[in-house]
């Protein structure tokens, strides 16, 4: 009895199988899965896009915080430059 459970679940899968190829490798399922391709494609190029972006920022972000950061140092030492001259200390 067990023998025949066993064959008809072989049997079953197989067929279950062979249908299920057919059923994706169907004209209708070619066309779901080109557009399914072409958005992910197109999300993939938006999401680069935004990647760009978000470095050319942080590029920009960079460079302006090693001008302050310059800024603050020749002001440091200007101050510190004045108070050797007048004898001082900052």
């Amino acid at each position: 009895m067990n023998c025949y459970k066993n064959l008809a679940l072989f049997a079953g899968g197989v067929l279950f199988g062979s249908a299920g190829i057919k059923l994706l490798s169907s004209k209708d399922a070619k066309k779901a899965y080109t557009h399914t391709t072409a958005a992910v494609l197109r999300m993939k190029e938006t999401v680069m896009d935004t990647v760009t972006t978000v470095r050319e920022n942080a590029g920009d972000i960079l460079a302006e915080a090693k001008e302050l950061n310059e800024q603050c140092a020749a002001r440091e030492e200007v101050m510190e430059d004045a108070a050797e001259e007048s004898g001082a200390k900052v």
